[in-house]
């Protein structure tokens, strides 16, 4: 079993002007693509081929960079597409709102520490909230294509990710990080990143 990109389910331009149309174009062509490619590549021939790419990153030996790299880089963007939407006015189901309260004190405060995780990521690299059984969630970033899945990371399941590398923010917010940040609160699929919350506790 070869791994596919997946078909981004909407346009190029729909998340405008939050995020524009080149930028989503050529991160998910170019950037995706390569990931899924080189990850093919990395498998091929090995025990990991036929395996789901959950199971390959749970089990995942980190001194094996190039599915480490391009694993990573293909789950992560397969998430990131996911958890993006058009669509306005979404807010987090009654139960994971119940959750950032009772984590974080209220979803304002959520925000703000998400927020500090991404922006303060150094160099290339991702933020998260993840979700632990039993319901507890929690912020952590991770470093290049790593992500919480894998074994040496343990931070919980993900369910919602903010991909921090220049190549998703560059040729619209240059280096103004934090204004990308901003912008990504207003394309937040809530109720996808709800549904992984509730799959996931």
């Amino acid at each position: 079993m070869s791994f596919n990109l997946p078909e981004l389910p909407y346009a190029y331009n729909a998340l405008e002007p939050y995020i524009d149309a080149r930028t989503m174009e050529i991160h998910y062509t170019k950037h995706h693509k390569a990931y899924t490619d080189n990850l093919n590549n990395a498998i091929t021939g090995t025990e990991l081929e036929g395996k789901s790419i959950e199971d390959i990153l749970l089990n995942l030996d980190p001194e094996n960079k190039a599915v480490r790299n391009n694993g990573g880089g293909y789950y992560n963007h397969n998430l990131f597409w996911e958890i993006l939407t058009p669509d306005k006015g979404m807010t987090p189901s009654k139960e994971l709102s119940e959750a950032i309260d009772k984590a974080f004190g209220s979803f304002k405060a959520f925000k703000e520490i998400f927020s500090k995780a991404a922006a303060t990521q150094f160099g290339s690299g991702w933020a998260w909230l993840t979700v632990h059984k039993g319901g507890k969630i929690e912020v952590c970033a991770t470093a290049n294509q790593d992500n919480p899945l894998m074994p040496h990371i343990q931070c919980g399941s993900p369910i919602l990710g903010i991909d921090v590398w220049e190549h998703a923010y560059y040729l619209n917010y240059q280096n103004r990080r934090a204004d990308y940040i901003e912008a990504f609160f207003n394309v937040i699929n809530w109720n996808k990143v709800s549904e992984l919350y509730h799959k996931n506790k």
